[in-house]
This record gives C-alpha cells, structure tokens and sequence, in this order.
C-alpha cells in the first residue's frame, strides 16, 4: 500500500509529488462533456480566439481532480477512508492543453476523530505548478484517515 496512515503525517511537511502529467486536447474535451460543462471557453476554439487568452482553457475542475490526483499514490492510496471537504480553492493562472503540472503536498492539520477513534483528520494543502513554475492550482482538503491498526 502507497498511502500512509494517520500517524505517517506530521503537520509542517512538505511532500514533492515525482509524478508529473502533461494535460491533453482530449482531457479537457472528454472531462468537460462528461461533467456537462459545455462553456464554449474550454471546447471552441474559434470563440476562444476571441478572449483574453486566445485559445480554450483547460476546466478548472479538471485541473483541481489532477493536482489532488498526483497526490495520492504519496499520501492517501488505501488508506483514505473518504474526502470531508474543500477549502480556499484558488485558480491563480489558468491550464491551456500542452502545461505539465506538477504539485506538492503540505500537511496543515491533524487531530484524532471524535466520533471513530480508529481514523483521523488530515488537513492537505495541495499546490499545483506548470512548467512555468506558475501556481495554477492550491486547495485545502480535509480527509477521513485510517489510524495505523494496533
């Protein structure tokens, strides 16, 4: 199992995630319509021509699912039991088709579940960077963890 348990997090670390992924023409456009998010800014590319950016930008949906995603065979991989929450999610810069995304992990918070003594809550703040080393992603999350069994 890649993930940790609850007592493998210390709060003030930074965990750098190896992986990296370079987003595709079909990411965006497979993401957008399955989510039902039709916005002509992320699929036409001729009304992107007219905007600010001058092509499609990549869903900002998409973008925080692959921040968080990188993260997980370093942090959660079996060993989450379920998300709590999202907060503070901030798109500073935008994803256009052909970034690499790479992010880190920091450990913000910690405590022992109240109500199941045998998990805990991890607070991750999640950063991605494109290869520009523009931060185009940083969300704060709360997860239910697995304790380390007795």
């Amino acid at each position: 199992m890649a993930g940790r348990y609850y007592e493998g997090f210390s709060i003030g670390e930074v965990i750098s995630h190896a992986v990296r992924r370079t987003v595709t023409e079909m990411d965006n456009t497979l993401f957008s319509t399955l989510t039902m998010n039709t916005a002509a800014i992320h699929l036409d590319y001729e009304y992107a021509k007219t905007t600010e950016f001058g092509r499609p930008l990549v869903n900002s949906v998409f973008t925080l699912g692959l921040v968080v995603g990188i993260s997980v065979n370093d942090t959660t991989l079996g060993t989450t039991v379920g998300n709590l929450g999202w907060e503070e999610v901030k798109f500073p810069k935008p994803v256009f088709i052909g970034d690499t995304i790479r992010a880190e992990t920091e450990i913000r918070a910690m405590r022992v579940s109240k109500s199941r003594p045998t998990q805990g809550i991890v607070t991750f703040l999640h950063r991605g960077w494109n290869q520009r080393d523009e931060i185009v992603c940083q969300c704060l999350r709360n997860a239910l963890m697995l304790r380390q069994p007795e």
